[in-house]
This record gives C-alpha cells, structure tokens and sequence, in this order.
C-alpha cells in the first residue's frame, strides 16, 4: 500500500474540499453566487421580517441545495414520472421531504391549518364580499394571457400568472403540477422550476405593504376613501358551521380541481366552528403546520437551482409577478367603486383590494389607507370579508387554470 507524502494529502484533502469545487467546476461560481442570494434572502426573512416562517426555511433549503457535495437534493429523480425506488435508495434528506410537494400533500395540509384560523364570519355577514374576492382574481388571468408575450409555455403562464393571487401554497401547488417533468407538452424544457415560483410568490406577499397603498390612493378619491360602512349583522354558529360543508360541496360541483386546497380549507374552519374539536383544531393549527411549514420551505428551497434562478427569466417572472398583483388589486378597488355606486355610496372602495389572498395582511393595509383619510373609520371587519373570500378565490383560480392547461 502507497503511503502518501504529507504535500500530496494536503493536496487531496483540498481537491476534494468544497471550497476547490467552487473555484473551480465549471458551476462552481454559480453556485457560490446562489449561495450568496441564499444570505440576501435570510437577512431580508430575520432583518426586514419579510414572511419569516416560509421565507427563511426557503433560503436555508436554498443554501442546502448548493452547497458543493452536499447532496441533499436530485433534481433529475423528478424528471418525468416518479421512480419512488429511486428516490428512497439514491435520493438525500431533501429530495424525500420534496416528496411532500411533488405529490401535492403539503398545500393542502398548510390549507387545513389556515381553515382552523380563519374567521369566515364577516364574509358570511356581507356575501357581496364574494364578489369582492372574485373581481381581485381577474389579475390571475390577464397575466396568464400577458405572460404568453414573453414566449412562456402555457404551464409556465399558469404558474407565473397564479402569483397574483399572493397566496403561497396556492402557488406552490399549482406550478408543481404544472411544472412537473420539466417539458411542456409540445416538448419546449421549461426556463422556470417550482423554486422560483415560491420565491417570486412569498417575495410579493411581504411586499403587500409597499405594492398596494398608492394602488389604492391612486384609484380612489378622498371621498370614497372616507366611507364608514355600517355594522356587519351577528353571525350564528349554525351559520359558521354550515358555510363550510356547503362551499365545499359547490365548489367540487363548479371546479373539482379546486377540491383539494378548498376541501382542506373548510375542513379546518369546520374544525373550528363545531367547537368538538379542540384538539384537532389546535393541532392543525399549530403542531401540523408548523411542521409542514418547515418542510414545505426548506424542500421547494431545494429546487432553486443556479440555472433557473440565475437568468433574465427570473426577472420575468418577478416582474410578471408584480404585474399579477397589482392588476389584482387595482380589479378589486375598481369592482369596490361600482359597488361604492351601486349601493349608494355605502361601501369603502377600498376593501376590495382586499380581495387577494394574503390574509390578514391585505385587509390591514385597508384599514390603514381608510384610517390616513379619517382616523374615526374602521374598515378591518368588512375588509376581512373580501380577504378571506380572496383565499376562497385564489384555489378556484388555481382550479380554473389546471383545468384549462390540463
């Protein structure tokens, strides 16, 4: 047996260091400016407190992936159909956690836990609010017709264009179906991964507070934002208790596709309504989600690769994103003034910006732009009821879309 010289181990020991494989493999600085982004994200989730509990799992998996030798994660396991066989003998700890995602369980089970913390009473009080959440999904659409410009493929536009709904796991759910195998149907390799979708979605929703208000300002007048609506009537537990079974039902009548995100959403709020559970409702809410949560981050982390992220695609995406939710928005103020018409001047206008999906988020920047015309004027009740209707919206969205795409 050759004993090696001290230099020649020396040497070894750095040729199989990760640090050599960075400055030298031919996606070595990819990866190192990959892992840099990965810091960026982490100071923008800790620091700026940017959607924390997704953002920062996110960029941790995003680290994980792309460090040299690591290998956590195997992208091409998941091209095309599922070796399972595979996937357990040959894949690391991400690629099983990825698992969760590749089969669509983890958007659902995230859509239980906001079930058992949504209150849907204002939206029942006020059904109008329906319409509300609607007119907010039109941004969905027209970006999916929009982004066709761009040379996108059609699953690569529903996937781009569902962003508008500010919904996370909505998105996440639907590129994953889309997106899987990495080819279109007419054989086109997609330019976009689930990765970056999740980053372009969780990036907006942080950004709600900065996107929306002069969105809002612009499109109303001082008058319309100074309306005070009156008191929403009392709600019945009959009332709760019934709201969820029978959406349910109507929305697997309308759009099956959509029964999976909806079915788990109102099994959660039924959780919490029937007030038999306890447990259940607080494990959903808490145990459960916390726990998906972090695998669902770190896991689609994982599959943001340098290729897909390090290209003018992404900055398509982030502005088409962009595009989405402010369309998404101004549709929701914009429905808010007929409505403001129609009712004879009893609606605020500006709850229909709640109509998107970031919960309860949107329905506070409501209230503050009502708050900055008249300090006396609460509008957060009757903004939660198009804001809950806007999650009720964005997977009958998602829905749609799958169904059109196919």
């Amino acid at each position: 047996m050759e004993i090696k010289s001290f230099s020649e181990t020396i040497i070894g020991v750095l040729q199989e260091s990760g640090i050599y494989y960075l400055f030298t493999e031919p996606d070595g600085i990819k990866r190192l400016i990959m892992i840099l982004i990965s810091f960026v994200f982490m100071y923008l989730a800790i620091k700026k407190k940017f959607e924390p509990l997704l953002l920062l799992p996110i960029a941790f998996g995003m680290l994980l992936t792309n460090l040299p030798y690591a290998e956590m994660f195997h992208p091409e396991l998941f091209d095309g159909e599922i070796n399972f066989s595979n996937v357990l003998h040959e894949g690391g700890l991400l690629d099983l956690l990825y698992l969760g995602v590749k089969l669509q369980i983890f958007p659902p089970l995230i859509f239980l836990g906001i079930g058992c913390m949504t209150d849907f009473g204002p939206l029942i009080a006020n059904p109008k609010s329906f319409l509300l959440g609607a007119a907010a999904q039109a941004g969905i659409f027209l970006t999916f017709i929009g982004a066709a410009f761009f040379g996108f493929t059609p699953e690569e536009c529903g996937s781009i264009a569902i962003i508008g709904g500010a919904d996370g796991p909505t998105a996440i759910y639907v590129s994953t179906q889309l997106l899987s195998g990495g080819v279109s149907q007419t054989g086109i390799p997609f330019g976009i991964d689930v990765g970056v979708i999740a980053l372009a979605a969780y990036t907006y929703m942080a950004l709600v507070p900065v996107i929306q208000p002069p969105i809002m300002r612009l499109l109303t007048t001082k008058q319309e934002r100074s309306v005070k609506m009156d008191a929403l009537r009392p709600v019945s537990q009959t009332e709760k208790i019934l709201f969820p079974i029978i959406v349910t039902i109507v929305i697997n009548f309308l759009v099956p596709s959509a029964t999976p995100l909806v079915g788990m959403l109102m099994l959660g709020n039924l959780f919490k309504e029937s007030g038999v559970v306890g447990r259940l409702e607080k494990t959903a809410q808490n145990e459960l989600m916390n726990i998906v949560t972090i695998f669902l981050g770190i896991s689609v982390g994982a599959t943001t690769v340098a290729d897909k992220v390090l290209s003018p695609r992404f900055l398509q995406v982030l502005l088409l994103g962009v595009v989405a939710f402010a369309i998404g928005t101004a549709c929701g103020v914009l429905f808010g003034k007929i409505m403001y018409l129609v009712t004879g001047k009893k609606v605020n206008p500006l709850i229909g910006s709640a109509g998107v999906s970031a919960v309860p988020m949107a329905a506070r920047i409501s209230q503050k732009v009502g708050s900055e015309t008249d300090p006396t004027n609460f509008l957060l009740m009757h903004a939660m009821g198009p804001n809950v209707a806007g999650v009720i919206g964005s997977a009958v969205a998602a829905g749609v879309l799958l169904n059109i795409i196919g």
